[in-house]
């Protein structure tokens, strides 16, 4: 039997028995009696709590809703936390302990304790929200204002936990990016809780791991990838003595990072006019410097006149070099042209800056 803190919860965790005490399989669950009580906190040299000699029955679960309340044959239990837990039993450890009733004439022996010393947490951060940066998924929230005893000291920082997520997600898990909010039914939650029963985690592909640390209330995901769905959650933290105590999971945040951010426009655009020549007929040879973005797929050309038309693209496929020849241009004209650099996503760069050329007319000489 284990114990953990949980935010202002503790999570009471063990094995359902599955046989009788002379080895025969149980018909069904037997009923759950869990005990609490507080004790003063062990020496440090001394290991094991221990069992206090009249346990204060806590709660009863039937037989009928064990399984509710297990999964893959591990009971377990949330234990609310309230401020008198904290400041009626100071220097206290609280000490759980289990029976199991098959039948009303058999009560199993008083089990193993676990034992643990319980501190206030800060109240789960209720409004993390997220938006995508070109490099980074970046997180705020708001620091939370109270324990269970009163305002929140100064924190220790703040842990933020990520997990990837299924292809729908969960309800009460809101989302960020390109997703909408769906927002959990708290009357629907209300009324298919059982006192105690640990909430369901969400849909998830993996379980939340910690990714990071910070000390504002503020966190910037770099390694998040485009395209990948990603469930964010913090825990604030208080620092005890030396022991850490996490808050519960903020509200979860879900994020679709998507690459909708376009590369920057090209540079240094060069035109120059070239005279026809050995069988080559004049054109205008355009050069520019290459985009140092790592995911630019290639570059698109546009061309307009001084009369005011709008440019056009002059380039039937996507140049993946950034060099361009025009060959349809006419003598006694003058054009003005652009680049634009196209990322793999499709994303479009604004255009450069404009460089300009005179094709001379038939009878005028060119200069170079």
């Amino acid at each position: 039997m284990s114990a953990a803190q949980q935010g202002n919860h503790v999570l009471l965790t063990f094995g359902v028995p599955q046989f009788s005490e002379r080895g025969n399989p149980l018909e069904h669950p037997p009923a759950i009696e869990i005990y609490r009580d507080f004790e003063a906190a062990p020496a440090p040299s001394k290991m094991h709590p221990s069992s206090p000699k009249h346990p204060t029955l806590l709660v009863t679960i039937p037989s009928e809703l064990v399984p509710r309340y297990s999964t893959n044959g591990q009971f377990r239990y949330s234990e609310p936390l309230d401020a008198s837990d904290f400041t009626a039993h100071p220097d206290s450890s609280v000490v759980f302990s289990v029976r199991t009733r098959a039948s009303d004439k058999k009560l199993s022996p008083i089990s193993d304790v676990a034992a643990l010393r319980i501190y206030p947490a800060p109240e789960p951060i209720a409004d993390l929200a997220g938006k995508v940066t070109p490099t980074s998924v970046v997180l705020s929230w708001t620091p939370p204002q109270k324990t269970p005893v009163g305002p929140v000291p100064p924190l220790a920082g703040y842990h933020i936990y990520r997990s990837e997520a299924t292809s729908t997600s969960a309800p009460g898990v809101g989302k960020a990016g390109n997703l909408a909010a769906s927002p959990s039914n708290p009357a629907e939650s209300e009324s298919t809780t059982l006192p105690g029963e640990p909430v369901s985690p969400p849909d998830l592909q993996s379980p939340l791991v910690k990714i990071g640390e910070s000390t504002s209330p503020s966190f910037s995901d770099t390694q998040a990838e485009f395209g990948k769905r990603y469930v964010y959650s913090v825990r604030s933290v208080l620092s005890y003595a030396g022991t850490n105590v996490e808050s519960s999971d903020s509200n979860l945040l879900s994020v679709t990072p998507r690459d909708t951010f376009p590369p920057a426009a090209p540079v240094a655009l060069v035109a120059v006019y070239v005279p026809a020549a050995g069988g080559t007929p004049a054109h205008v040879d355009l050069s520019w410097a290459v985009s140092p973005e790592s995911d630019v797929a290639g570059y698109q050309v546009y061309r307009s006149e001084p009369s005011g038309t709008q440019a056009t693209r002059v380039n039937n496929h996507l140049l993946l070099t950034p060099a361009f020849r025009d060959m349809n241009v006419a003598s006694g004209r003058s054009y003005h042209y652009t680049v634009t650099a196209v990322d793999r996503s499709g994303n479009e760069s604004a255009p450069s800056p404009a460089a300009s050329v005179i094709v001379p007319a038939a009878n005028q000489p060119s200069h170079d």
